[in-house]
């Protein structure tokens, strides 16, 4: 999750942080897709092919002339890049300087909160971070716009705006992310879909009564977005789940597989949930369920057994390949969905309507 960050954090080179701040028609990658570039290389990606080659040009080109100040640079993938996309893509090339560092530092430590990136594009260097109320945070905080555009059509875009005196910014949404999976089961198929999820945009509660197992599972150590509970009473972990939280259970234990569900079954807030077994282990946990009352709506949206349709193979990584795929159309379509509903903020202005092919937003 975040390699960019992850690695602008741990770097000692200087580098380049390169950011896709708006996408008109079709693109490799959305508004807010995020490189690192240092003369060394990169890490992540903007989406490949002949735009993030002339990308990390500019980037090491800069690098070379020790340029300081953030440029905004303007692309058409067909007629100058010849990429089959067709659409118009902005990248910000941002040099990564002290109070950029700054600001990147302090994001790194709130990755499980949401936080707002400012960088002036025109005019001296300034970069700064401001919580989801507008306060600031880290950077420089002067000539950084007090108020910037939080409420449009679609609140958590990437964009470009536009003060009153022309100066323009890059106001960049750095969202903790809205998935949560708690996940009950240390053995071979828990482990394999931690790993498969462990640079998604997701958080993990890992549950597992056996505090060895963790270590044995992941020897090179825990992904950043992973959080180990190792307790003999797992069941309390269905209930410090967030509203809407998926979850998964493939313990060791069918009976305490059966008490996690009939606890899982008790939230109505709960979201996905998926079981791992056969059909016939649907059967008999639908029985069960069935006779302590849990209403029919209620099991039916039980998935069990787990997976995409058509995947038969039953090897750990398989499984977790299946799942993850499984989990990411469930935690996109909510992710849609919340994207739909007015956020409001406590500092936000009126919202302004956005323009259909509009580049630049009015602060």
């Amino acid at each position: 999750m975040s390699d960019w960050l992850t690695a602008m954090a741990n770097g000692t080179q200087a580098s380049v942080l390169v950011t896709v701040a708006l996408v008109e028609g079709s693109g490799p990658r959305e508004a807010g897709a995020k490189m690192y570039v240092s003369l060394d290389g990169q890490v992540d990606t903007i989406g490949g092919g002949h735009l993030e080659l002339r990308a990390v040009e500019i980037a090491k080109t800069m690098l070379s002339t020790t340029e300081t100040h953030a440029r905004l640079e303007r692309f058409a993938l067909g007629p100058s890049l010849g990429q089959c996309c067709g659409g118009v893509v902005h990248l910000v090339f941002e040099p990564v300087d002290g109070s950029l560092k700054e600001v990147l530092a302090s994001l790194q430590e709130r990755r499980q909160q949401d936080s707002w990136k400012v960088t002036a594009l025109d005019g001296d260097s300034v970069s700064a971070l401001f919580d989801a109320s507008g306060q600031f945070i880290a950077g420089t905080p002067a000539g950084a716009p007090a108020t910037f555009p939080r409420e449009r059509a679609r609140q958590h875009d990437t964009h470009v705006a536009q003060g009153s005196d022309g100066r323009r910014w890059l106001v960049d949404p750095c969202l903790a992310p809205r998935a949560h999976l708690t996940l009950f089961g240390a053995g071979h198929v828990g482990a394999a879909i931690v790993r498969a999820l462990a640079h998604l945009p997701c958080t993990i509660t890992w549950v597992d009564e056996r505090e060895d197992m963790f270590l044995a599972a992941l020897p090179a150590g825990v992904p950043d977005n992973v959080r180990i509970a190792a307790t003999d009473t797992p069941e309390q972990f269905v209930a410090m789940a967030p509203p809407g939280g998926s979850f998964l259970v493939m313990t060791h234990s069918h009976a305490l597989d059966q008490r996690l569900t009939q606890a899982i079954m008790e939230r109505e807030d709960a979201g996905w949930f998926g079981l791992i077994g056969s059909h016939t282990k649907r059967k008999q946990f639908e029985h069960r369920l069935q006779a302590r009352g849990v209403p029919e709506q209620r099991i039916a949206a039980m998935v069990c057994p787990i997976g995409m349709p058509g995947i038969r193979n039953k090897a750990p990584a398989v499984i977790a390949a299946s799942v993850a795929c499984q989990l990411l159309m469930v935690w996109e379509q909510a992710a849609s969905a919340a994207l739909a509903a007015p956020l409001r903020f406590a500092s936000a202005s009126a919202p302004s309507r956005r323009p259909a092919r509009a580049a630049i937003y009015p602060l």
